[in-house]
C-alpha cells in the first residue's frame, strides 16, 4: 500500500526516524510522499532519493557528527571565537560541511535539484525570519524569484535543519532584499498539516511520526532559572502550532516516539544511545502500525 509520511523534527533524535522507517518498510509500506522538518527533513531527503532504512542507518552510523561542525575565526581561543561567530555570522558553525554531505549523498542517487524528484516527492519546512513566514520548500520559492525545479535539495534540507544560533542561516536574496532562513522547528516542528488538511479528502493515507510524548502526556517544564526558561520558550515555539493543529482525529494517525534522555544538541552520541534510539523508534513504530486503521 502507498502512503504519505510526515517526519517531526528532534535534532540529533532523529536516530528514533530510522527505527520507525525500519517498521514502516518491514510492513510493506511504500512511501510515495514525504515531508519533515529539521532532522525529519534530512531523512525525509534521503528517503525521497530512494535510499531504503538499513542505507540510511549505515549512512548516519558512518559520520562521525563532529567532523561537520565547521567554526568561522579558527584562529581565535575557543570562547571568543562562538561569541564572534554568533554575533556576526548569527551562528556557531558555517554549516557548509553538512550542506555538503547530504549533498554528496543525494548525489550518489543521482538527485541534485528538485527537477531529479517526482512532483511533490519531498517538501520540507524552513523559517523565514526576515518576513516572519514559515517556508514550504521547494513550493514557496516561487515567492523569492526562484524556480522551484532548479534549486538544491541539500540547501533546502539544510536551510530546515539550521538550528538557531547553532547552525549559521542561509541568506537567500529576493527583489534586492536578504532573507534570513533557519530551522523550520522554530515555527512547524512537525508539519502534518501539509498532507492531512481538513475538509480535503486525502489521495493515500497519511502517516505521522513524531519524536515525542502524545500531547496530553507531554511532561511539564520545570522554570527555576533564566536557562529554564529560555529553553521552555523554545519547545514551546516549535509545538505550540503544531499541538493546536492536532486533534484526536489527527492523532490516531501519528506515531509518537518520546525520546527522554537525550537532548536535541548531543551531537556526540554514543554508539550505544545511536543503537537505543532506533530501537526505541522501531519498537513504538511496529506497536503502532500493528493496530492502525487506515
Amino acid at each position: 500500500m502507498q502512503i504519505d509520511v510526515v517526519f517531526s523534527g528532534g535534532g540529533i533524535k532523529g536516530f528514533a526516524l530510522i527505527g520507525a522507517y525500519q517498521a514502516i518498510e518491514e510492513k510493506g509500506y511504500i512511501i510515495k510522499r514525504v515531508a519533515g522538518t529539521s532532522a525529519g527533513a534530512i531523512i525525509s531527503g534521503f528517503i525521497a532519493a530512494g535510499y531504503k532504512s538499513e542505507d540510511i542507518k549505515v549512512i548516519m552510523s558512518e559520520v562521525e557528527l563532529s567532523n561537520l561542525f565547521d567554526p568561522s575565526f579558527r584562529f581565535l581561543p575557543g570562547p571568543l571565537r562562538k561569541w564572534l561567530s554568533l554575533y556576526f555570522q548569527l551562528g556557531i558553525y558555517k554549516g557548509k560541511k553538512i550542506e555538503n554531505w547530504i549533498e554528496d549523498k543525494l548525489d550518489q542517487k543521482g538527485i541534485k535539484t528538485f527537477a531529479d524528484l517526482p512532483p511533490q516527492a519531498l517538501r520540507v519546512v524552513a523559517s523565514d525570519l526576515t518576513t516572519g513566514r514559515l517556508l514550504v520548500l521547494p513550493d514557496d520559492l516561487i515567492h523569492y524569484g526562484i524556480d522551484p525545479e532548479s534549486f538544491s535539495v541539500a540547501k533546502a534540507i539544510y536551510m530546515s535543519s539550521a538550528l538557531p544560533y547553532f547552525f549559521q542561516p542561509v541568506k537567500m536574496k529576493s527583489n534586492g532584499d536578504t532573507s534570513v532562513i533557519i530551522d523550520g522547528g522554530v515555527l512547524s516542528n512537525f508539519p502534518l498539516w501539509l498532507f492531512d488538511k481538513d475538509n480535503i479528502k486525502k489521495t493515500r493515507p497519511v502517516l505521522g511520526v513524531k519524536l515525542s510524548h502524545r500531547y496530553e502526556d507531554m511532561p511539564k517544564h520545570e522554570i527555576d532559572n533564566g536557562i529554564d526558561m529560555f529553553e521552555a520558550l523554545f519547545e514551546t515555539m516549535k509545538s505550540a502550532h503544531d499541538a493546536r493543529y492536532i486533534s484526536r482525529k489527527h492523532e490516531k494517525n501519528i506515531i509518537f516516539i518520546p525520546t527522554d534522555g537525550v537532548l536535541t544538541t548531543e551531537f556526540q552520541l554514543t554508539e550505544q544511545k545511536k543503537i537505543a534510539l532506533i530501537n526505541q523508534g522501531r519498537k513504538m513504530a511496529n506497536k503502532f502500525l500493528m493496530r492502525w486503521s487506515h
